[in-house]
């Protein structure tokens, strides 16, 4: 009796004679000669390897790409590499799965020898050309091949198959290259400053995008998600695609911080919070947030909730320059918070000061590193994040808000099911801070007037 069982998932039905093979590998127009000229991180990526090459002298370092990820039985999720690698090599996009950049420590002197392996393009006259769903022309297009990476990036490239017996690999470089790439991305260069603001425009965009759609959403028994389908498809025409999963959260969906299931609907008098960031193809990110009447104009109780919210981000931004705490800018926040709640007779009497009841309706922190990741930097220990200290060129999010949710029976019943947010991408300068999203209208009057200039 024959036990052996074949699987539908090795199916194939192509012929495996010689003379198909023979005939697949002929008659295929030559490619045209592409000249590559070096991408743009290149320079910025040289001197990253450079410093990370400085702080581990002797050591092997191995940066994976990453793998493909299996959606459903054959079938993958989009490529995405992971943000060390692209840090160090400048390649954003798909690049490239598989690949492995080594720091391979020179023999009797300092530093690395740097190569970038990869699985070359299966083109024609070889068989994985048809018959290779990961590396062949035939099923994923026209790849640049080792000659062309080495003329983009500038590191030198050999194929994975040449990668020397002894190195180990993971999916992930070891815990303190991974410490150490991420404090060295606190303070960002010169380019890394444009991506992101190329990031911020883009979203920008997406937010004025979202405005027209409102009526089609109230219409729509999951209006929710024809707001997360207008950001996502202008992420994807303008950008790489979404830098995280949108947040397109309306009514009391809006005390849910990370609602992203949005299948709920659009309400006329209810608040849409809307949490949305565009990748860029060079994987750097922004991050935004916005709570918008979905009528047009915030109702009394609506505004002196969203006002707390945008006095503490006042507050917040305006202690930011070199020099302060990164917690600081949290604290300054939520003195703010803390004052109103008092005042509006909400925050209950504490016994111990450092209980901070009122943070029942504030739960989060207020500030995170933005760039190649929306919560960047966070392998970087505590001391240099948190309690560090800012420096130039650092770019991190201001996000204060309040939460009062439906089932909270110590919120005032009016308050329940109010959720706001206000979160800009901020800069630090020299001397101060930039909003780089002071674009996108965050006073109550003014997103009430830029609403309806964008609804007609």
């Amino acid at each position: 009796m024959n036990d052996k069982v074949e699987t539908n998932k090795a199916r194939t039905t192509r012929p495996a004679t010689q003379e198909f093979k023979d005939f697949m590998g002929q008659h295929w127009a030559p490619h045209e000669d592409v000249e590559v000229t070096r991408i743009a991180a290149a320079p910025y990526a040289a001197e990253r390897r450079a410093r990370l090459s400085a702080m581990f002298p002797g050591q092997r370092i191995v940066v994976p790409a990453g793998t493909l990820k299996t959606r459903a039985n054959d079938t993958d999720y989009r490529f995405r590499p992971s943000s060390d690698f692209t840090y160090l090599t400048g390649l954003g996009l798909d690049h490239e799965p598989g690949a492995l950049l080594i720091f391979e420590p020179l023999e009797g002197a300092e530093g690395h020898d740097v190569t970038l392996y990869l699985v070359p393009p299966a083109q024609p006259g070889d068989e994985g050309f048809y018959s290779d769903p990961a590396a062949g022309e035939f099923w994923i297009g026209r790849r640049n091949g080792l000659a062309e990476f080495e003329a983009m990036t500038g590191i030198a490239t050999k194929a994975l198959s040449d990668l020397p017996q002894g190195v180990r690999t993971a999916n992930q470089p070891g815990k303190s290259v991974r410490i150490a790439l991420s404090e060295m991305r606190f303070v960002k260069d010169e380019y890394e400053i444009q991506q992101i603001r190329d990031a911020v425009n883009a979203t920008i965009a997406g937010f004025e995008r979202v405005i027209p759609e409102l009526p089609r959403a109230i219409a729509h028994k999951r209006g929710e998600r024809v707001i997360e389908a207008t950001f996502d498809g202008h992420a994807r025409e303008e950008g790489n695609t979404v830098g995280y999963e949108t947040i397109a959260a309306a009514g009391p969906h809006a005390t849910t911080l990370h609602w992203i299931s949005n299948t709920g609907q659009v309400r006329e008098g209810d608040l849409l919070l809307l949490d949305a960031g565009v990748e860029v193809e060079s994987l750097y990110t922004a991050d935004i947030t916005r709570t918008l009447p979905i009528s047009g104009e915030y109702t009394a109780l609506q505004r002196r909730v969203y006002e707390i919210v945008l006095e503490a981000a006042d507050a917040a931004f305006a202690i930011v320059k070199p020099g302060i705490r990164f917690l600081d800018v949290h604290l300054a926040a939520m003195e703010v918070i803390e004052k109103r709640l008092n005042e509006w007779g909400i925050a209950p009497e504490q016994v111990d000061p450092e209980s901070k009841l009122y943070r029942r309706w504030m739960v989060h922190g207020t500030c995170h590193h933005l760039g190649l990741d929306v919560h960047d930097c966070a392998e970087a220990k505590r001391e240099l994040y948190l309690e560090g200290i800012v420096e130039p060129g650092m770019v991190f999010t201001i996000e204060p808000g309040l939460y009062f949710q439906e089932g909270d029976l110590i919120a005032p019943a009016e308050l329940r099911g109010i959720g706001v947010r206000i979160e800009d991408d901020i800069l630090v300068t020299e001397d101060g801070a930039e909003n780089l999203s002071a674009a996108l209208p965050r006073d109550p009057d003014e997103v009430e007037a830029w609403m309806a200039r964008l609804a007609r």
